[in-house]
C-alpha cells in the first residue's frame, strides 16, 4: 500500500510516503513569513501548500499516485477518536468557518481530498483531529452554565504514543490508564481511561499550564477587566492567548534551550523562575488528572518537543514520580501514526467513520 501524508502547520508542510509501515519518501517544507504575507486567511494557502507536495514528489520522482492520502486533522466539530473519510460535509464545514480555529491544520483534510480526487480508486482521511472530544459529563461543565468546557488537543500524537508504550509493555491501549502529556508551544494534558480521553483541557487557546506560546488559564476577572481596559483591540487580546504569550511573553522567546542556556550559563535568576514555574504548573496539572482516574494509573508518558530536555523532564518527575511510572517518548509520532490509521482502514483493520 502506498499512502501520501500531509500535516500542515503554521510555518511548514510536512509530508511523507510510506509503503506500508516503511517511509520511502520525508519533507518538511518551510515556509518564510514573505511567503504567507501574500495571503489575507490560511485557506487561501491550500493551492500554494498543495502545489509544494506536488513538486517535492516530482523532484523525488515519484508518482502521484496512492491507494490514500490522509490529512493533519481541522478543529471542525468535536469529534470521536478514530478515522474519518473525508466528505464534502467536512470540507463544506472547513470552508465555511464552523472551524473553531483559522490554523493551518485545516488545511490537511482539504489538500489530501483534492490531492486524492485526481487518482482513480484513492481513498482519503483524516485521524484523531485536535477536536476529538470523548469528555466524561462532569468535564463538560465549567462554573457558568453560559460556558462548557471544551478540549483542543494533541489527540493524535497524544493516542499514537499511547498504542506505542501499550504495545512495549504487551498489553492494549484499551486496557490501561493512562495521563499523557504533550510538551510543544502548547501543552496538553489528558487523562486516557481504557482507550477514551475522558478528561483534556484547551490547549490552543485558554485553558491548562501556560506554555512556550499560549497563557493557559489566566484569572477571568482580571481577564474581563483587561478587555474593557481600551488598551487592547480584540485581535491583540487572542494574541496575548495564543502567540505573544507564556515562555514568549514574559522571556521573550519561545525557545527553552535559548531559555535554559541564558540560566546555566548566564545565572539568569528570571528566566528560571518563569521556566520553573511553567513546568510547576504542568506538574500541577497532572497530578489534577489523577483524580480523575481516581488513582489508578499505569503510567504517566511524557512527550512533544520539550520532551528531549532533561531539565524539564527532571523537573517533573521530582513532582509527578509518586502518582506513576514515568515514561518519556521525546517529539512527535505524527506522520507514522497518519500513516498507520490509513493503513489500518485499507487493510480492514479498522473502519473509517462518517464526519456528520
Amino acid at each position: 500500500m502506498k499512502i501520501l501524508v500531509i500535516n500542515p502547520g503554521s510555518t511548514s508542510t510536512k509530508m511523507a510516503v510510506f509503503e506500508d509501515e516503511t517511509p520511502i519518501l520525508v519533507r518538511n517544507i518551510v515556509h518564510t513569513p514573505e511567503e504567507l504575507a501574500d495571503f489575507d486567511d490560511v485557506i487561501e494557502q491550500q493551492d500554494f501548500r498543495k502545489q509544494l507536495v506536488i513538486d517535492e514528489l516530482e523532484k523525488a520522482g515519484l508518482p502521484v499516485a496512492f491507494d490514500a492520502v490522509i490529512g493533519r486533522g481541522g478543529l471542525v466539530k468535536p469529534l470521536e477518536g478514530g478515522v474519518y473519510e473525508i466528505n464534502d460535509l467536512m470540507v463544506q464545514d472547513t470552508h465555511s468557518g464552523i472551524a473553531l480555529h483559522n490554523h493551518a491544520c485545516n488545511l490537511g483534510c482539504l489538500i489530501a481530498h483534492e490531492i486524492a480526487a485526481d487518482i482513480p480508486n484513492c481513498r482519503n482521511f483524516i485521524a484523531d483531529p485536535g477536536v476529538v472530544d470523548e469528555l466524561n459529563d462532569y468535564a463538560r461543565i465549567s462554573g457558568s452554565p453560559l460556558m462548557n468546557r471544551i478540549c483542543i488537543w494533541h489527540a493524535l500524537n497524544q493516542r499514537a504514543i499511547a498504542r506505542r508504550y501499550a504495545d512495549e509493555i504487551g498489553k492494549e491501549y484499551e486496557d490501561l490508564n493512562l495521563i499523557i502529556c504533550h510538551m510543544g508551544g502548547g501543552i496538553s494534558v489528558a487523562a486516557h481511561e481504557h482507550g477514551r480521553a475522558v478528561d483534556a483541557n484547551n490547549a490552543l487557546d485558554g485553558e491548562g499550564p501556560f506554555s512556550p506560546e499560549r497563557a493557559g488559564s489566566l484569572p477571568a476577572a482580571d481577564l474581563i477587566r483587561l478587555c474593557f481596559s481600551g488598551k487592547y483591540n480584540e485581535k491583540q487580546l487572542l494574541k496575548r492567548i495564543a502567540g505573544k504569550a507564556g515562555l514568549n511573553a514574559h522571556l521573550g522567546t519561545n525557545d527553552v534551550k535559548e531559555i535554559i542556556r541564558r540560566i546555566e550559563d548566564y545565572g539568569d535568576k528570571h528566566a528560571e523562575l518563569i521556566l520553573d514555574a511553567m513546568i510547576y504548573h504542568v506538574a500541577k496539572n497532572i497530578a489534577a488528572e489523577s483524580a480523575v482516574l481516581c488513582g489508578s494509573i499505569d503510567a504517566i508518558l511524557l512527550t512533544g518537543g520539550l520532551a528531549r530536555s532533561e531539565y524539564v523532564v527532571s523537573r517533573l518527575r521530582k513532582r509527578i514520580g509518586f502518582l506513576a511510572p514515568v515514561r518519556c517518548f521525546p517529539g512527535e509520532d505524527e506522520m507514522e501514526a497518519l500513516a498507520l490509521n490509513a493503513l489500518d482502514v485499507l487493510r480492514g483493520k479498522r473502519q473509517a467513520k462518517v464526519y456528520m
